[in-house]
């Protein structure tokens, strides 16, 4: 399946071209457990913008038939929402010196073909291209290990996170809001992040 798809690379206000499909792509990917995102596409539109006005955000994206079926950001820390950077801060750290990794998606057909571990060699090569950047991070929703949502053969990320070299810090978490599916308003969820130094 890999042979039929195409890639490609977006930086800072490049990203605009592209924000109704990744929009689109995270409201499709997100509405399963752990997110339950009932997400709308205004919403999507206005909280990627983010993305397009740093110049050293970077979107990488997997296209099937000119269809965006996956796609992974990120995005200097310094850069991020104050919930994002809170916690580095509260905790000392020197965030000019982290790269943010933002969602890391793809539709369900699309997963088990190695796009995941492609998703993050991209990222870390785009921190590392700096030559600034000390550590990478990203944050997981913490949904409690009884939530009634939760499908029987759910597996977590955990191991392929521990695997790329990404470490759980449960001191570092934050609280971001949005609507679980059937909410007709945000509700709060805890967010853990995990953590990794890089290597220039």
């Amino acid at each position: 399946m890999t042979d039929q798809l195409t890639f490609a690379a977006y930086r800072g206000v490049e990203i605009a071209a592209v924000i109704e499909a990744l929009g689109a792509l995270r409201i499709t990917v997100f509405h399963d457990y752990p997110y339950l995102y009932e997400g709308s596409l205004d919403y999507e539109k206005d909280y990627l913008q983010i993305y397009v006005q740093s110049e050293r955000a970077f979107l990488f994206s997997v296209f099937d038939d000119g269809k965006m079926v996956g796609a992974t950001t990120c995005i200097p820390l310094t850069d991020e929402a104050a919930e994002v950077r809170k916690p580095f801060e509260d905790a000392g750290f020197d965030i000019s010196a982290i790269f943010y990794f933002g969602e890391s998606i793809l539709l369900t057909k699309y997963r088990g073909l190695g796009l995941g571990h492609r998703f993050f060699d991209e990222r870390e090569a785009h921190a590392r291209s700096f030559g600034s950047f000390g550590l990478s991070c990203f944050c997981s929703v913490e949904r409690g290990d009884h939530h009634p949502a939760k499908p029987a053969d759910y597996r977590p990320n955990d191991a392929f996170w521990l695997k790329r070299g990404y470490v759980k810090e449960p001191s570092l978490q934050s609280i971001m809001e949005w609507p679980d599916i059937g909410e007709m308003s945000p509700s709060a969820k805890p967010m853990i992040f995990w953590i990794k130094t890089l290597e220039n």
